[in-house]
């Protein structure tokens, strides 16, 4: 490895100062949103374009100097933090909305473009991009794209490569590939951007996407259902979907969250209620009222204790303000918080709430959970405020990871695997499933360079630590 002709050639080739090497600023992408132990890197590349992009991860696998790519830097699972003796590459300044093209329902967009910000650019003209994960205000689109993004309304909508059609990307050696299909149908040779969307920085580097819109729905309507025990989850959600209506989210929140809630709702919550779903529809103007009167009636029916109606724009967003700052909200009622990211089949959700509770029980850990029960993906909480008492934490996260493959669940819905949850991939996955993976990547990557030490148990043991 010769990290100096790599900063060189990199340096050559870039914009005057796109290569940061003060301590300060490296020491700013030296971590995520996640508890994985940061690694500043020995400096930080600040792209501007497809053409430095390509010229840096040339230079990197040249001269084999390891490069993370990062967008956001809102990850909760470690995809972005670096590894020793390594680089990041910033792509933030690549945040250009090159077209929205209303006619053909698509929009171009490059990596480090705001989430909201494109959800506004597209809903002035009357469209919309439906995945939302919660950090939207802050997370970026090539984040999204690398861990395969969801949130609430991918229960109605798919999550973020639903929504792919094409991919500019590069690869480690720096070449310059589109992949997908700029067009609504498309079945010329294997389904490259279905590919990387959802591999974690490892395999290329998105540089610009083409991005599937639809109309924007005229109305919706968001109300609030309160539970007299966390058990009627299963039987709400199922009278609903037998109504035939298809909410857009069906968020679910346990009773620790529901507390936590209470005082930011805006709206009274009965003080008898155990858990609580926040569903919400949309579609033209005449099917709301409909919608709302059976998603009412489904819930009542099913054991709910009562049933609002958000009145305004106004509450609607106070609701869900209070709901996207849950995971901010739980990190503010302990010393020490990890969030885990699992899905179990949507019959199975009371199932793995059971295993969670027992779970708090034999390790003494508090537990809240909430999340997009529609799809059967929650975020289960652990809280505590003794460092000393890590050790039963991880205890009750691989009882909650077993749980979860037992269940006939996966490890992770929208946040990947990165560095925290590597060690438990051999749950889910069979050895020859993994080898197959890790020569996917050897072919992508052949020196691995790109974004080490992520998703597979090997590398993360390598430069983390973390098995």
């Amino acid at each position: 490895m010769s990290l100096d002709a790599a900063l060189l050639a990199i340096d050559r080739a870039c914009t005057s100062g796109s290569v940061v090497k003060d301590l300060d600023l490296r020491e700013v992408y030296a971590r995520d949103q996640s508890e994985t132990t940061p690694v500043v890197p020995e400096a930080v590349v600040r792209v501007r374009s497809t053409a430095e992009v390509a010229a840096v991860l040339a230079a990197c696998h040249a001269h084999r100097v390891p490069i993370t790519p990062r967008s956001g830097g809102t990850g909760r699972v470690g995809g972005a933090v670096p590894v020793p003796g390594g680089l990041v590459l910033a792509l933030e300044g690549m945040d250009r909305i090159d077209a929205v093209e209303k006619d053909d329902l698509r929009v171009v967009v490059e990596p480090g473009v705001v989430l909201q910000d494109l959800h506004h650019a597209v809903e002035a003209e009357g469209l919309f991009y439906a995945p939302d994960p919660n950090s939207l205000e802050s997370c970026r689109i090539g984040g999204n794209l690398a861990c395969n993004a969801g949130g609430p309304r991918a229960f109605k909508y798919g999550v973020t490569r639903n929504w792919v059609l094409g991919l500019e990307v590069v690869t480690a050696d720096g070449t310059v590939l589109e992949v997908g299909k700029p067009t609504a149908k498309g079945v010329t040779g294997y389904d490259l951007a279905g590919l990387v969307v959802g591999s974690e920085g490892t395999l290329a580097v998105v540089t610009r996407a083409t991005l599937r819109l639809v109309p924007k729905p005229e109305e919706v309507a968001t109300l609030l259902v309160f539970l007299p025990s966390q058990a009627a989850l299963g039987d709400a959600i199922t009278a609903c979907l037998r109504r035939r209506v298809m909410p857009r989210c069906l968020e679910f929140l346990d009773e620790l969250a529901l507390d936590i809630l209470r005082p930011k709702a805006g709206l009274a919550v009965p003080t008898s209620a155990r858990a609580m779903l926040l569903v919400e529809v949309d579609g033209e103007a005449h099917e709301i009222s409909r919608q709302t009167e059976l998603v009412g009636e489904a819930m009542l029916e099913a054991g709910a204790l009562d049933v609002l109606l958000a009145r305004s724009e106004h509450e609607r967003a106070s609701l869900w303000a209070a709901r996207r700052d849950m995971s901010h909200a739980m990190r503010r009622q302990a010393r020490q918080k990890l969030s885990e990211d699992v899905v179990v089949p949507r019959t199975r959700i009371g199932a793995l709430l059971d295993r969670c509770n027992a779970l708090s029980e034999r390790h003494g850990v508090r537990v809240a959970t909430y999340g997009h029960a529609g799809d059967g993906n929650l975020h289960v909480n652990l809280l505590w405020d003794d460092p000393d008492d890590r050790p039963k934490v991880e205890a009750a996260i691989r009882g909650l990871m077993e749980a979860t493959v037992e269940l006939g669940g996966t490890l992770s819905g929208e946040h990947g695997i990165g560095v925290l949850k590597a060690p438990y991939l051999p749950l889910e996955q069979s050895p020859a499933l993994i080898d197959l993976q890790e020569r996917i990547k050897g072919v992508f990557d052949p020196r691995g360079v790109l974004n080490p030490g992520k998703i597979f148990p090997a590398g993360a043991r390598k430069f983390h630590g973390a098995c």
